[in-house]
């Protein structure tokens, strides 16, 4: 047993300062003021100690990109690229590719599960059954009408927690209601559809909406699209890529108004680059280069992030704390009005990093 002292400790409802916490082998045995406890600490923890992060939407990382290796050890270094930044359980996520290496992707992940890998809680599958108008930077010859090899690949019962995202103007409602009935999340993206033809998916049971705001149809007024129905319908969650350059702060702000701290999840959509020194990385007839915090394809457009969890929390929570909402005596005259409290901004942030994807993937204890 080994008792930690925390100068900051979020529970994930409050936070607490100067605490102690208990841990036998792998669980927590205890959580107590250090004031009130007997206890002396042997490890002093600097920062905030919190929940560790769950990141729904992993391409890679450790300079592995999980598309060009599918492998057990490609999965650990992925996650072991990622831990450093706070998370401890992901789902890899395989972009839009052949069924071959879907079925590599999920042997892999099925392997890493069973000998009890940390951190690998499922799989993610983005595509291929998706639009090719948005597409984004996922291989057009792969892109294809759902079949029923896909279907046995991604309902495979040894895979712990199955998404997929798919754009709903390519795959019949009553797919979308059996994939859910099968356990797995359904997630819109990389779509066109209209607001009639997204709402037909959620009736049939998706769940939510891939990195929002991108490779998805806009909102105008007669054609209100996928962002519309994201921003509005309280039945969703939205994967909120957080690296200021996805999303602009603005919009940022926009998702954590409307959709709010419940639904909204920090996600990275990192590539290969996170937790190394990597630049460049081929990708199809292109190039993907890091410049800054940035990576672009050779003609400049975004393709995947070099974001790990923890920046991802920092921007969000910078953002939503310098664009104050409206402004802070604004926001005090309407929390008055509404005889609530203000908004604790960090620990909302916090909890989309962790008990919020906690949540959708059905992981609380």
């Amino acid at each position: 047993m080994k008792t930690y002292h925390a100068k900051r400790l979020f529970d994930g409802n409050k936070m607490h300062k100067n605490m102690y916490l208990t841990v036998q082998g792998t669980h927590i045995a205890s959580i107590e003021s250090a004031e009130k406890s007997k206890r002396q600490a042997d490890t002093e923890l600097h920062g905030i100690v919190t929940a560790g992060f769950i990141d729904i939407q992993v391409n890679g990382g450790g300079g592995v990109l999980f598309n060009d290796e599918q492998s057990p050890n490609a999965l650990k270094t992925i996650m072991q690229g990622h831990a450093k930044f706070g998370t401890t359980a992901m789902l890899p996520t395989l972009i839009t590719d052949s069924n071959t290496k879907m079925q590599n992707a999920a042997n892999a992940v099925s392997e890493v599960i069973a000998d009890g890998t940390p951190g690998i809680v499922g799989l993610h599958f983005e595509g291929p059954h998706l639009s090719l108008p948005k597409k984004g930077i996922h291989a057009a010859e792969h892109v294809r009408p759902i079949s029923d090899n896909d279907l046995a690949t991604m309902t495979r019962r040894d895979l712990g927690k199955v998404m997929v995202t798919l754009a709903p103007e390519n795959v019949p409602p009553d797919i979308i209601t059996d994939l859910r009935k099968q356990g797995l999340t359904v997630f819109l993206g990389h779509s066109n559809a209209d607001i009639d033809t997204v709402l037909g998916a959620i009736d049939a049971g998706a769940q939510g909406f891939t990195h929002l705001f991108n490779a998805m149809s806009g909102l105008t007024a007669r054609a209100p699209g996928m962002i519309s129905a994201a921003l509005s319908d309280p039945r969703v969650y939205a994967g909120l890529i957080a690296d200021l350059h996805h999303v602009h702060p603005y919009n940022c702000r926009l998702a954590y108004q409307c959709i709010g701290p419940e639904r909204l999840v920090l996600v990275t959509d990192a590539m290969a680059h996170v937790g190394c020194d990597m630049q460049t990385l081929p990708w199809l007839d292109s190039v993907i280069t890091k410049v800054g915090d940035r990576l672009s394809l050779e003609d400049g457009s975004l393709a995947g992030s070099c974001l790990d969890m923890a920046s991802a929390v920092r921007n969000m929570y910078g953002t939503l704390k310098d664009y104050s909402m409206p402004s802070k005596m604004a926001s005090k005259i309407a929390n008055k009005k509404a005889n609530k409290k203000p908004k604790n901004l960090l620990n909302d942030v916090l909890n989309m990093a962790s008990s919020v994807p906690a949540k959708l993937l059905d992981l609380q204890e």
